[in-house]
């Protein structure tokens, strides 16, 4: 761990409370019109940072929460609670974690470095992607294309705000529900989606 990755790992509690405390990053959205959407979320695929791929067509059945990752933020910390999430949930639910530099540049290591970095300090056994663009441009992953266009997932436009944004995915492959960075994945907004 650098430095500066152990500084934010300090501060971590602090930041989130702040976050809760003003608002910053803490939404937390819900589809309410469940409607299908106009292109199924099991015709896309995930390509894995070990250079496998993982077809979504193969999550169903089971809730699938997708989270846009840095290694160098203040919300990295996250790592833990998503794997801790991965473990009591893992009959029920499928992380996946997509390393993304869009935000300040806080993922600079390669595939193989953010696999070891998040295997050493944090354990983490869910699946993660190659390294992608996760904001809308050219380069934006397919996977994100589908999460932030609605008229491809059928109900939000919503973009990343930051590293460790969420996105909950029910059994039937509908896009449920939206969280903030802020929002931890072992909160009771998370677990009620979850469990719900």
């Amino acid at each position: 761990m650098t430095l500066r990755q152990t500084v934010l790992k300090i501060i971590y509690p602090l930041w989130i409370f702040y976050n809760k405390l003003t608002g910053i990053r803490s939404k937390v959205l819900k589809n309410k019109t469940r409607l299908d959407p106009p292109q199924s979320f099991y015709t896309l695929a995930a390509q894995l940072n070990d250079g496998t791929e993982l077809s979504f067509d193969s999550l169903k059945g089971k809730k699938v929460l997708l989270v846009n990752t840095a290694s160098d933020c203040g919300y990295t910390n996250q790592y833990r609670d998503l794997q801790k999430l991965f473990e009591e949930k893992k009959e029920q639910l499928t992380v996946i974690g997509f390393p993304a530099n869009d935000f300040k540049k806080q993922e600079k290591g390669s595939d193989r470095e953010i696999a070891e970095f998040c295997q050493t300090n944090f354990g983490i056994g869910f699946p993660l992607a190659k390294k992608s663009s996760v904001t809308r441009g050219p380069q934006q992953n397919p996977v994100f294309k589908w999460l932030t266009d609605k008229t491809k997932n059928g109900w939000t436009n919503k973009q990343p705000s930051w590293n460790f944004s969420k996105w909950l995915i029910d059994e039937e492959g509908m896009l449920t529900h939206y969280f903030d960075p802020a929002i931890s994945p072992l909160s009771e907004e998370m677990t009620s989606a979850i469990n719900s």
